[in-house]
């Protein structure tokens, strides 16, 4: 591919991604947080009514100390359809969106960092409500259950079925509710997005990255969620394409729809209609070059694989996505960043390491598609070595900070998200709102679990096998301790919490960690069989009490916490994005 050619795809990719933060962006409803306000005089508020009020907010927001001490107050909805509104720079302060919701908000400039808040300090207060966006904002969650109750014993199956599936958005209906599809809702966008797909597919040389672009473009313009089976099912062939183009769909922000599984009435009537309930995806966009070199490294793993799924504990009583014999259908790929959108560049703690996709409740695993998994390169390489050294020095035993290696963690992540395609992948939906939190525990405890194999196959050197348990150990520790609907960090608690009892790990009063490592291993696969025993049962009273067992946050993590944040006062991770910078202003 030349020089020329390069430039005009990614100018397009770029384009296509501010269409669909345009398209993301009415997911995002604010509300006051309830719990630990600061004292904030409300006679001082500053009041936003208007759109002008709230580009003059954010212009004031330019400077870091502005907003901080201060009470800012949503006082009605607000479109900012046609205006030049600007993310917030940075924010400080209480923002009470009192169930307000700031719709047609477009994000055209540069940079992975982008949003309603651009940076939200330590001392900022900001929530979003229970619907996510994806539901009245006023929408809970015995309201929402009682709502499809009713409009079941009136035979509105269908309106039903609409609701709870994974690409609507849902409104109020006078007593009922309705749901409109993505590609009905924001159909302007999508055909944007689609043209853009259509010019990318006619410049690029590569066959089968053209084809996945058609697909793709046709899956939006089509409320027929086949049709994104068929684009997932490709974009999980791609291995030999010079760049890494995702729509990501997943679906850890729904919190209503995995409320259905707490209520037996309702959860029972959607049995008998066979009726399948669905966690709302939130979209997201990540593009990419792929490092050939370090991508032949991950493909090392693939010929394991079927050995990894002989290890998982009951495996004669479901199907897994790998079998122990045949295809692994997994294609595997190591990129440079470009840019991240959507979902993939929101706020959050830090950019992951990776992805496994398409999850299982996507219905290309249904007509015969496999799953890729995309590395992230700079995420992993970017850690400042004087940093690491900082951290070690504050919460492990200096006898093993020689096996601590960055390295190690991308080693463990590469067993992580293929053990993503092992165990059940059946009846995960009933465990409710654990069901995140249930299967990433079981894939981070189901690579530790395989290690001393991958070990004996050659996969891992002994001195790698070290580096990657103490590693794991040493990263559970987290520096505050996490909501329920952090699946990531919960299962991180949940495992320090078990290492504790198997004595795999041990904590000092003074927060120093040391790790056993000859117990890590066993009281992994005793984890493993655990998880996979609860994913098994299909019942979200056993998720909750296994959960609910091992999600304590001990003096133990309180003591190593403490030391992290004397050391650390990081609030969010983001992607510099200079070559998309550059080549979007080109």
């Amino acid at each position: 591919m030349n020089k020329k050619e390069f430039t005009l795809k990614y100018k397009m990719i770029c384009l296509f991604m501010a269409f669909l933060l345009a398209l993301l962006w009415p997911f995002s409803y604010l509300s006051v947080q309830a719990d630990d306000k600061p004292a904030y005089d409300t006679a001082d508020a500053v009041h936003i009514s208007t759109a002008a009020d709230l580009i003059s907010f954010s212009q004031s927001c330019a400077m870091d100390t502005w907003s901080q001490g201060k009470l800012f107050v949503l006082d009605n909805d607000i479109d900012l359809s046609g205006t030049d509104f600007s993310p917030i720079p940075t924010f400080g302060g209480h923002f009470d969106g009192q169930g307000h919701a700031i719709t047609g908000i477009t994000l055209d400039g540069s940079g992975s960092n982008r949003g309603l808040f651009r940076y939200l300090q330590k001392s900022a207060v900001v929530e979003e409500t229970d619907g996510k966006g994806f539901y009245p904002q006023d929408l809970k969650a015995e309201e929402f259950q009682n709502i499809l109750i009713k409009m079941l014993k009136d035979g509105k199956d269908e309106d039903v079925a609409k609701i709870v599936n994974q690409r609507s958005v849902v409104f109020r209906d006078g007593e009922n509710l309705k749901a409109i599809d993505y590609t009905e809702l924001f159909k302007d966008e999508f055909e944007k997005m689609a043209q853009e797909f259509e010019k990318a597919a006619e410049t690029s040389t590569n066959a089968d990255f053209a084809e996945y672009l058609k697909l793709q473009a046709k899956a939006l313009r089509v409320a027929d969620p086949m049709a994104d089976a068929y684009a997932d099912k490709k974009w999980a062939t791609l291995q030999d394409t010079p760049l890494e183009l995702t729509i990501t769909r997943e679906c850890y922000d729904d919190t209503l729809s995995t409320s259905i599984s707490e209520n037996k009435e309702l959860l029972g009537m959607l049995d008998e209609r066979g009726i399948q309930v669905y966690p709302k995806d939130s979209l997201g966009c990540r593009v990419g070059i792929v490092n050939k070199e370090s991508t032949n490294d991950l493909l090392k793993i693939k010929k394991f694989l079927p050995e990894m799924a002989k290890l998982m504990p009951f495996n004669d009583q479901y199907e897994q996505n790998i079998k122990p014999e045949g295809d692994s259908k997994q294609t595997m790929v190591d990129v440079d960043l470009l840019m991240l959108a959507g979902d993939c560049g929101a706020y959050r703690g830090g950019v992951t390491l990776a992805e496994n996709l398409p999850n299982d409740d996507k219905m290309s695993l249904t007509i015969g598609g496999g799953r890729r998994n995309v590395y992230h390169r700079q995420i992993r390489l970017g850690a400042k070595p004087e940093k690491v050294k900082e951290r070690l020095d504050a919460i492990l035993d200096p006898e093993q900070h020689k096996y601590y290696n960055l390295e190690a963690d991308h080693w463990f992540t590469i067993g992580h998200e293929n053990t993503h395609s092992l165990g059940p992948t059946q009846g995960r939906e009933k465990l409710g709102k654990y069901q995140s939190i249930i299967e990433e525990h079981k894939a981070d405890v189901g690579a530790i679990s395989c290690i001393d194999m991958l070990t004996e196959k050659g996969m891992y050197t002994e001195e790698q096998r070290l580096q990657i348990l103490v590693s794991f150990a040493v990263d559970n520790f987290l520096k505050a301790k996490p909501e329920l609907t952090q699946a990531h960090r919960v299962r991180s608690v949940m495992q320090t919490n078990f290492l504790e009892r198997e004595n795999a790990v041990v904590v000092n009063e003074n927060g120093i960690i040391h790790v056993n490592v000859e117990n890590v291993v066993s009281a992994a696969q005793k984890m493993l069989k655990e998880a996979i025993r609860v994913q098994l049962s299909q019942d979200v009273n056993e998720a909750e009490k296994y959960v609910n067992e091992y999600f304590v946050w001990d003096d133990a993590c309180e003591n190593v916490a403490k030391n992290v944040r004397k050391i650390s006062k990081k609030l969010n991770g983001f992607l510099e994005t200079p070559l998309a910078d550059k080549l979007a202003e080109e």
